[in-house]
C-alpha cells in the first residue's frame, strides 16, 4: 500500500498555518489524536494512582497503558518516564557512577548530542574516572566501529553511543559496538532520540543496556523515556525520597507522573504504528532533497552510508543563521546551529555556529521539498 501523506497531513492542525516544517529533529508537529488524548486526560477525573476510586484507577490505567505501549514499541522489558532524555541521563549517570573508582574509564563520542556526553563526563570527573573520546570521520560522517572498540579495556564501565546523530543523521553499528563492550563487562547507554522517529526499534537486537528517547520527537508530548531490562534496573539504587516506592521502575521516577503526557505518548505511538510505508516515504524524500541540493552546489555534510532522513548543509558565502532567517521568510522552517551536538559541530570544523539542518518527517511531502529547494536556489 502506498504511503498516503495527504491523509497523514490531515491529522496535523499546525500545518494549516502554511509553513513547510523541516524542524522535526528538534521537535515534531503533533497530530490531533495526541492533542485529544492529552485533553481527555486533563479534563477527566484523575487522582494519584490507586485502586479505590474511579479517578485513582483512571490514573493507574494511564500509566500502565503508557508503559505497556512504549515497551512494545521499543521491545523493552521495563520503561522509566522522566521530564526529558537529558534529565534521565543525568539521573542514571549519577546512579551508575556511585560504583566507579579512580582509574575506571568511560567512553563518549564526538558525534553524540551533548546530553549523552556531558552527564558522563561530569560524573567521571566527580569519581576521578577517565574519559575516552571516540572520533568519527570528518569527511564521510561515518562512525567506524573501531573508533569505539579500540578504546575498550577491562576498566571500561560505560559506553555512551548514539543510535543516530541528531546533527548528521549517521547511524553507528550499535549492536557491534555493544557486543564488544559487553565482552569487557561495560554497560552500553544508547541515545535513541533521533533514531526512534524514523526506524523500528528493538533494543534487544541492538544489545543496548539502556535506551533513551523523547516522545516529542515522534509526534508526542514533551517528556523522556528510558528502556532497560527490569533485572538490570533491580541492581541500581538511585537517590530518592524515603517514603517513595522501591519498586522498579517507579524507584527511578521522581514525584507524580504527568498523566496527560503519558496519555499523549500512548496516542503518539499508536499513531506511529499505523504509518505503513513511512520509512520508504521519508528516505525517498531525503534522496530528492539531497539530489536537489547537490544540483544547487550546496555543501552537504550528511554522507554516511547508513543515516536517517536528515540533511545538514551550508550555503557558501552565507552564515547559517542568515540562511535560516531567509528560509523562514519563505515559509520554510529549516533551523541552523549545532543543535546541542556541539562536539560534533566542532569536530566537523563548523564551530559553534553549526550549519542548516533539514529533517524529513511523516507529514513532509514533495511540495515541502520543492519549497525548500526553491528557497535555497533563491539564496544562490
Amino acid at each position: 500500500m502506498a504511503y498516503d501523506v495527504a491523509a497523514v497531513r490531515a491529522h496535523f492542525p499546525a500545518l494549516r498555518e502554511g509553513a513547510a516544517h523541516f524542524d522535526g529533529p528538534g521537535g515534531s508537529q503533533t497530530p490531533d489524536v495526541v492533542g485529544d488524548a492529552v485533553r481527555e486526560a486533563l479534563t477527566s477525573a484523575v487522582s494519584n494512582r490507586g485502586s479505590v476510586t474511579a479517578s485513582e484507577r483512571r490514573a493507574e490505567e494511564i500509566v500502565r497503558k503508557a508503559r505497556r505501549t512504549m515497551g512494545e514499541f521499543l521491545n523493552a522489558g521495563s520503561i522509566v518516564f522522566g521530564r526529558s532524555m537529558t534529565q534521565l541521563t543525568y539521573d542514571f549517570s549519577r546512579t551508575l557512577s556511585k560504583n566507579w573508582r579512580p582509574g575506571d574509564e568511560i567512553i563518549v563520542t564526538r558525534i553524540d548530542h551533548d546530553a549523552n556526553i556531558r552527564p558522563w563526563v561530569q560524573a567521571a570527573e566527580a569519581a576521578r574516572a577517565t574519559v575516552r573520546w571516540a572520533p568519527f570521520d570528518r569527511t564521510t560522517g561515518e562512525m567506524p566501529i573501531e573508533a569505539v572498540t579500540n578504546l575498550l579495556s577491562d576498566r571500561t564501565r560505560v559506553v555512551a553511543i548514539t543510535a543516530a546523530s541528531n546533527l548528521l543523521g549517521t547511524r553507528p553499528d550499535v549492536a557491534a559496538i555493544a557486543s564488544a563492550a559487553h565482552e569487557m563487562a561495560a554497560f552500553v547507554y544508547v541515545d535513541g532520540v533521533h533514531y526512534t522517529p524514523h526506524l523500528p526499534v528493538d533494543i534487544e537486537a541492538m544489545d543496548a543496556d539502556f535506551f533513551v528517547c523523547s516522545p516529542y520527537k515522534f509526534l508526542g508530548p514533551h517528556m523522556g523515556v528510558l528502556a532497560a531490562a527490569p533485572e538490570l534496573l533491580e541492581t541500581l539504587r538511585p537517590d530518592k525520597l524515603l517514603p517513595s516506592t522501591n519498586t522498579v521502575p517507579e524507584r527511578f521516577e521522581l514525584g507524580t507522573l504527568p498523566y496527560e503526557l503519558l496519555a499523549g505518548t500512548t496516542a503518539a505511538v499508536e499513531f506511529m504504528r499505523g504509518l505503513e510505508g513511512l520509512e520508504e516515504h521519508e528516505f525517498g524524500l531525503r534522496d530528492k532533497l539531497e539530489n536537489g541540493l547537490r544540483e544547487l552546489g550546496v555543501r552537504i555534510y550528511s554522507k554516511a552510508s547508513q543515516r536517517t532522513p536528515t540533511v545538514l548543509f551550508s550555503v557558501d558565502g552565507l552564515e547559517p543563521a542568515e540562511v535560516y532567517r531567509r528560509l523562514g521568510a519563505e515559509g520554510v522552517n529549516a533551523p541552523a546551529g549545532h543543535f546541542y551536538a556541539i562536539e560534533c559541530s566542532r569536530w566537523l570544523g563548523l564551530g559553534d555556529k553549526g550549519a542548516v539542518r533539514a529533517g524529513i518527517g511523516p507529514y513532509t511531502d514533495e511540495s515541502d521539498v520543492d519549497r525548500l529547494l526553491k528557497a535555497v536556489a533563491k539564496l544562490r
